[in-house]
C-alpha cells in the first residue's frame, strides 16, 4: 500500500490499457477494500492477459469458468462478465474519442483537479464530475461504475489531485503534472 501510495496513485494516467486496468479493479473493489485488490493485481494481469481489452472481448463461457476457479482474483461473476461487456464499451469508445484517455479526461476539462485537503474526514466519495463520468460510462454500456468507483477511479489515475496537503505526494503529483502540461502544451492554470 506504501509503494503504491508512494508512486503510483494520484500521477496523472494518459495511458488507455493502464486506464482501463484501473477502471476494471475500481469495479473488482466495490464493496472491498482496495488493499485486496492491490494484493491481487498481478494475479488480476495474469488472469485478464495483461487487460488487454481486444483479447477480454472474445472471452467466451469456458474463460469465465477458468476465471470463476482462479482463486488468486475476485471470483463474483457479475463483475467478471462486467469486465467482459466494459471491454467492448471500452474499444467502442477508444475508437469513437480517438483514445479512451481523451474520453475520460474530458469530464475534467482535460487538467486535474487540485484539491487541498487537510483531513481524511473532508475528503468526498464522489463529485458532480463523478456522477457525470459514471452516468455517461452507462449510457455507453458499461457496468460496475458507480459514482463512488469513477471517483476511487479519478484519484488513482490523477484526475484529481486528493493527497492531503501534508503529503508530500501533493507537491509531487501537482508538480508533476505541470511538467506534464508544459510537455503537452497544455495551457492554462489547474482547476482549483
Amino acid at each position: 500500500m506504501i509503494a503504491y501510495h508512494d508512486t503510483e496513485w494520484g500521477v496523472p494516467l494518459y495511458d488507455d490499457r493502464r486506464l482501463f486496468e484501473f477502471l476494471v479493479l475500481e469495479g473488482m473493489q466495490a464493496g472491498l477494500s482496495w488493499r485486496t485488490v492491490l494484493h491481487k493485481r498481478e494475479n488480476f494481469r495474469r488472469a485478464f492477459d495483461g487487460f488487454d481489452p481486444e483479447k477480454i472481448v472474445r472471452y467466451g463461457s469456458a474463460k469465465i469458468v477458468k476465471l470463476m476457479n482462479d482463486a488468486g482474483i475476485i471470483r463474483n461473476r457479475l463483475k467478471i462478465n462486467a469486465s467482459i461487456s466494459n471491454a467492448r464499451a471500452f474499444l467502442d469508445i477508444q475508437q469513437k474519442a480517438g483514445g479512451f484517455h481523451k474520453y475520460l479526461w474530458q469530464f475534467t476539462a482535460g487538467k486535474p483537479i487540485l484539491n487541498r485537503w487537510k483531513s481524511l474526514k473532508n475528503m468526498p466519495a464522489t463529485s458532480r464530475e463523478s456522477d457525470a463520468m459514471s452516468k455517461d460510462l452507462k449510457e455507453k454500456g458499461f457496468r460496475f461504475v458507480g459514482s463512488t468507483v469513477c471517483y476511487a477511479h479519478m484519484q488513482a489515475t490523477g484526475m484529481v489531485n486528493d493527497h492531503l496537503i501534508t503529503c508530500f505526494r501533493h507537491t509531487e503529483c501537482r508538480k508533476y503534472t505541470k511538467r506534464l502540461e508544459e510537455k503537452r502544451g497544455l495551457s492554462g492554470s489547474w482547476r482549483i
